[in-house]
């Protein structure tokens, strides 16, 4: 049975989009038929598999006739249109061809990380009603064969688990048979069209329970062109995306991209930095996207391989706003444009600095806004603010998604459209954004807020530090206190004196100093790299009842 999605998509948004250009009217299955008419030849897709240590290169051609022939096998086990195709897999071949094959049928993607377990697990693939669900054998010590079939009893929705790797009835690769049927009638019937919901992806979850997130063609390809124009990206370029494709940054930039421009996908299954490297020098990467842990990883490697990276052009990173020192120290390592960006799953990115900007707007901002999209700053009364000023970071346009799947109340937008994002940033003159932390990383300290962000892109100058978050610790006397979560550098060590020594050397305020350090071997993260913060928050509120350390 189709899932209910409930899309937010107003015919005022409808006439506005399409009235000003925005919306294409086209989905991916528009420039892979397009692809595969033109370019048949050319590489679509390099998986490099770190379970079975396999390179597979797929041509736009080669890409079509498999994904033919999965969407058949999935229509001959019963997904009908509007129904949920669930997958959790790494960023192999089989990921984008899956989405691409739901494509075929009218269904609906949902990808889900691999990092996912039994209890998230169960309430994503209940939230979606999910028909199918395909999972690998086994993925970094996880036997998720195992873990689908423990679900599916718990799950009444779930008529059939396929497995990559499996064997039998539930072997994925059945699907690979050759045809017994011409498909042109029955794709033409299933065809989506470019307003309907094609993904439900759910959110990290840095705080709270997870949302489904939906997105139509639309929605997506409004933030994939404008990206793709801005950067100066073609179909010469070459792709690497370690970050999963399960995360909106992957599924747009390294799935759904690399067909638009006709350009090839390069697959990193795991992250690793020397690996990363060794791909960029072997397959001539040109471009990548992930999260500024990624840059710092890539970056120390460079340092080192300088030789490795010579073909990058353009590193976008995103996620957490990058510390200064660390996008100079990159782009002087790494030889290429480290391009700053600010977004969400709900949107893509919305922000990016441009190619040519000068240093001051490259390494101090998160961007300006992107065609079809708008950005402002309010204040507690909703009003909007005056440049360089503080307060809650709205946006509006093209990207925005069209709703949480069963929650509409949660859709939070003003009369005019304008979407809370539950950042906090200041806007500038020229309308380039820097984020300043969330709207609930704020720290109160006796009456005076601290300024997060900017606090912890100093201590990322301090030799002595890899990772450093900032979250408020309860005091008794004064609210907040900050609380500071370092990880080191190997073989290094970090006293609280010694940071703080360090930070008045840098005339921070006295004010805004942390008043406890706290090292940690690592940070908790989401799935994409995300530092957890309302985790740290949870370790600070036993800290504040023993106080502050010296």
């Amino acid at each position: 049975m189709p899932l209910k999605t409930d899309p937010i998509l107003p015919a005022a948004r409808l006439d506005a989009m399409r009235r000003a250009g925005y919306w294409s009217e086209r989905t991916v299955l528009d420039y892979l038929d397009r692809r595969i008419a033109e370019t048949p030849e050319r590489i679509a897709i390099v998986d490099h598999n770190s379970m079975t240590g396999e390179r597979t290169a797929l041509s736009y051609g080669e890409l079509g006739r498999r994904v033919e022939r999965i969407a058949l096998g999935l229509a001959r086990l019963g997904l009908a249109r509007g129904e949920v195709l669930s997958f959790q897999l790494p960023n192999w071949w089989q990921f984008t061809a899956l989405h691409l094959a739901a494509m075929r049928l009218g269904a609906i993607s949902n990808p889900l990380m691999p990092i996912f377990r039994e209890r998230e697990l169960d309430f994503m693939l209940r939230k979606v009603e999910a028909k199918m669900f395909v999972v690998p054998r086994r993925f970094r010590d996880c036997d998720f064969a195992a873990m689908a079939e423990g679900l599916r009893p718990r799950l009444p929705d779930l008529a059939q688990v396929l497995v990559v790797g499996g064997e039998g009835e539930a072997s994925f690769e059945r699907l690979l048979e050759p045809p017994a049927a011409d498909a042109s009638v029955l794709f033409a019937e299933r065809r989506p069209a470019s307003d309907e919901v094609i993904e439900i992806l759910y959110t990290s979850g840095t705080t709270g329970e997870p949302k489904g997130v939906m997105h139509t063609s639309n929605t997506l390809f409004s933030n994939i062109a404008p990206y793709a124009e801005r950067l100066g990206l073609g179909h010469a370029d070459v792709v690497l995306m370690a970050s999963p494709l399960a995360h909106q940054t992957g599924f747009l930039y390294g799935l759904c991209m690399p067909i638009y421009l006709g350009a090839t996908a390069v697959l990193q299954d795991v992250w690793n930095a020397e690996r990363a490297a060794a791909l960029i020098a072997g397959e001539r990467v040109t471009f990548t996207m992930a999260s500024t842990p990624f840059l710092a990883d890539l970056t120390a490697v460079a340092e080192r391989r300088p030789e490795d990276v010579r073909s990058l052009r353009i590193f976008l990173s995103a996620g957490a706003p990058i510390p200064r020192s660390l996008a100079r120290r990159a782009a002087e390592h790494l030889g290429a444009h480290v391009v700053s960006a600010w977004g969400m799953t709900e949107n893509g990115a919305v922000t990016t600095t441009l190619l040519d900007d000068p240093p001051e707007k490259a390494f101090a901002t998160d961007g300006c806004a992107q065609t079809g999209m708008e950005i402002r700053t309010v204040g507690e009364d909703g009003k909007p603010l005056e440049p360089d000023r503080e307060g809650r970071l709205q946006c509006r346009g093209a990207s925005n998604f069209v709703g949480y799947l069963k929650r509409p109340e949660w859709y939070a937008t003003d009369a005019e459209g304008w979407f809370e994002t539950g950042d906090l940033a200041r806007i500038d003159a020229d309308g380039y954004v820097r984020i300043t932390g969330r709207t609930k990383d704020v720290i109160i300290r006796g009456g005076e807020n601290i300024p997060v962000v900017e606090v912890e892109g100093l201590i990322y100058q301090h030799p002595a530090v890899l990772e450093t978050a900032i979250v408020a610790m309860p005091d008794p006397r004064l609210g907040e206190r900050a609380c500071a979560f370092v990880v080191t550098r190997p073989e290094a060590a970090l006293t609280l004196a010694e940071l703080n020594e360090f930070l008045a050397q840098h005339k921070l305020s006295r004010h805004y100093l942390p008043e406890r350090l706290e090292v940690v071997s690592a940070m908790p993260r989401t799935p994409s790299g995300k530092i957890q913060k309302f985790r740290l928050r949870e370790l600070a509120q036993a800290f504040g009842k023993t106080g502050v350390n010296g």
